[in-house]
């Protein structure tokens, strides 16, 4: 099983980002994925929630309304589109497998920073 985040940076106060993560090595329209993310110094968080078929999406309460995950069945891909962001986003983001979260990928930082 591989989870391989990309697509972070440094984006200003009030922007968008978006984030992918390629997997591979299991069937991924059989699993849930999932987002979380930890900033420095702190412990583990979690974003987000995807179901199988991408129709049923959960967030947290922290992202709710600004934060879009989606997947791509075919590309075997997750996505998370960020926007109006705030510097309280800034952390390595992860995808993980399913919502037990049983495997993780290699984050991705995001630094939200004027």
């Amino acid at each position: 099983v591989q989870l391989q985040a990309s697509g972070g940076g440094l984006v200003q106060p009030g922007g968008s980002l978006r984030i992918s993560c390629a997997t591979s090595g299991f069937t991924f329209t059989s699993y849930s994925m999932s987002w979380a993310r930890q900033a420095p110094g702190k412990g583990l968080e979690y974003v987000g929630s995807v179901n199988r078929d991408g129709t049923g999406i959960r967030y947290a309460d922290s992202v709710e309304g600004r934060f879009t995950i989606s997947r791509d069945n075919v590309k075997n891909t997750l996505y998370l589109q960020m926007s109006s962001l705030e510097p309280g986003d800034t952390a390595l983001y992860y995808c993980t497998r399913g919502t037990i979260m049983d495997y993780w990928g290699e984050g991705t930082l995001v630094t939200v920073s004027s």
